[in-house]
């Protein structure tokens, strides 16, 4: 069984929207009201399961909300659910402890009440309680429809479909180029990424971009009333400055990454420490701004679609010291040497280029 997942934008009617809405609060209301039953209850010395406050809530939900009677029970149902799994990964110390939701904060919700409960015919997607909704694209994967969240981001909707796909009738992306051969790949902040062929690909940098018209967004935040109507309008323009730098950067990092695995029959990456790098004052906005983490695991699941290998060098294998025509270690190499020159045999190449060449599977 292989799970697949795709993240659809809607397009919702004013009604579907609202609905939508009402949703989405009745989740947060739900998963509060789980945590302040966790929390009375530790007050006691008991520890209350998830199956034990979802009874309580379903005993008291009709008093004390009796605006969800018009709404899908599955919203309350997955978040004590949802509840449930932050409790065990907190016990497990994978995440912290959960904390109340605030309405002004994400908007979502799940929709499905267990595999094959939503259905999904072309661009329309059936929603309980609230019927076919449009969306802007045609579901690419067949199977059964595990799990549906319904999320807001910026004014707009969207939906996230997990679907299950039966491995025996799966079939992997198809090869495109007969003339595929092992790339290595060096990353970094001016250019995104670097391939041993040659190949390069740029980095947009959307924060330093924007970064004037962000800085022009928060000053007209922080000059509003906060909670008055001109400070909702204000922080709309400001997370549109925020959304639109997401998007830039994301349809860079899939662009690039397609076109890598495509051409590929193996590829070789470094291991990046991120915490580390982050602590140098001078490149951690860089570092943030091209996001090269999520690069990179972006790439892994593409390759793997495509049944690429992928190799992962050391995190201790100096690349971009070594040379990659005889191996000599330059140990004075510093950031603004764009230009290796190997004091051993006089090679002399682009960095980067030096570096991905290293990184190159055998």
């Amino acid at each position: 069984m292989i799970l697949r997942t795709q993240k659809i934008e809607l397009n919702p009617n004013n009604k579907q929207s609202t609905l939508m809405s009402q949703h989405a609060g009745y989740a947060r209301v739900a998963f509060n009201f789980a945590l302040s039953s966790f929390n009375a209850g530790l007050e006691v010395d008991e520890w209350r399961t998830y199956q034990d406050i979802k009874r309580e809530f379903n005993a008291v939900k009709r008093d004390r909300f009796p605006w969800c009677d018009g709404l899908s029970q599955n919203a309350s149902k997955n978040a004590i659910h949802n509840f449930g799994d932050a409790l065990t990964r907190w016990k497990s110390k994978q995440n912290r402890f959960p904390t109340f939701r605030k309405r002004s904060g994400k908007c979502s919700y799940q929709a499905d009440n267990g595999v094959g409960t939503v259905e999904v015919y072309k661009k329309r997607i059936k929603l309980p309680k609230i019927g076919w909704v449009r969306m802007r694209e045609a579901l690419r994967f067949t199977g059964e429809v595990s799990k549906v969240v319904v999320s807001k981001r910026n004014g707009r909707w969207f939906v996230s479909i997990l679907v299950r796909c039966d491995s025996s009738n799966y079939t992997h992306q198809p090869t495109l180029f007969d003339d595929k051969q092992p790339i290595g790949i060096d990353v970094g902040i001016n250019t995104l990424a670097t391939c041993s062929n040659g190949v390069k690909y740029e980095n947009p940098r959307p924060l330093k971009r924007y970064q004037r018209k962000l800085r022009r967004a928060n000053k007209a935040l922080s000059r509003k009333s906060k909670g008055s109507q001109n400070w909702q309008k204000a922080k709309k323009r400001l997370g549109a400055v925020h959304y639109r730098i997401g998007c830039i950067r994301e349809d860079t990092h899939h662009k690039a990454s397609t076109a890598i695995v495509k051409r590929a029959s193996a590829i070789g990456i470094e291991t990046l420490n991120i915490s580390g790098l982050l602590k140098n004052r001078r490149l951690a906005k860089a570092l943030l701004d091209s996001a090269l983490s999520g690069f990179l695991t972006m790439l892994k699941y593409k390759a793997d679609r495509r049944r690429v290998s992928i190799t992962q060098a050391n995190r201790f294998f100096a690349s971009s010291k070594t040379c990659s025509n005889c191996g000599h270690k330059k140990t004075d190499l510093t950031l603004s040497d764009r230009t290796y020159h190997c004091t051993g045999c006089g090679f002399e190449c682009d960095r980067d280029l030096n570096a991905a060449i290293n990184l190159c599977p055998v």
